[in-house]
């Protein structure tokens, strides 16, 4: 997956872009007004812009139906609704004892029941990782169980 740049406009919103692989460049400029521009240029010259559309609300969200992002919201919101299976993303402080340490160390599906299905490291999502994936300060482990064992999860991070 390509690295999605973002840049801040002073004064007008900020900017995120990356380029295709067929060598294009796509863009989004979120306006503090709300405002919502999609542009495409060259890779070479992004500032330039060969198409550049001005979305409404209501486009956005028929932009987002349309590439499946209202799929993704609906099988999240689905898999909620399951009696007795919680969903959290939990973020892991800095302090904690298993810093540098591994998911394994960390017992936590045998402790807790809870299963750690991904880990998000900075703008980097792992998913699916074993019980020798490295726990950093600042992660946020994206965890599946119930609503008890997710609060345990939490106090393992804290205090071990």
């Amino acid at each position: 997956m390509g690295e999605i740049e973002q840049t801040q406009l002073p004064g007008m919103g900020v900017r995120f872009d990356f380029n295709t692989d067929d060598g294009m460049r796509i863009g989004v400029v979120h306006h503090r007004s709300g405002r919502r521009e999609v542009f495409v240029c060259t890779a070479g010259d992004p500032d330039s812009a060969i198409v550049t559309l001005d979305l409404t609300d209501d486009e956005v969200h028929n932009l987002v139906d349309v590439l499946g992002g209202s799929q993704i919201v609906e099988n999240m919101a689905r898999l909620q609704r399951v009696e007795g299976l919680a969903i959290d993303w939990i973020s892991v402080a800095p302090g904690t004892p298993y810093g540098g340490r591994t998911i394994g160390d960390a017992r936590i599906r045998t402790r807790t029941g809870v299963s750690v299905v991904a880990v998000i490291r900075g703008d980097t999502p792992h998913p699916a990782p074993g019980p020798e994936f490295g726990i950093e300060p600042d992660d946020v482990l994206v965890v599946v169980g119930t609503a008890t064992g997710i609060a345990m999860v939490t106090d393992i991070l804290q205090s071990g």
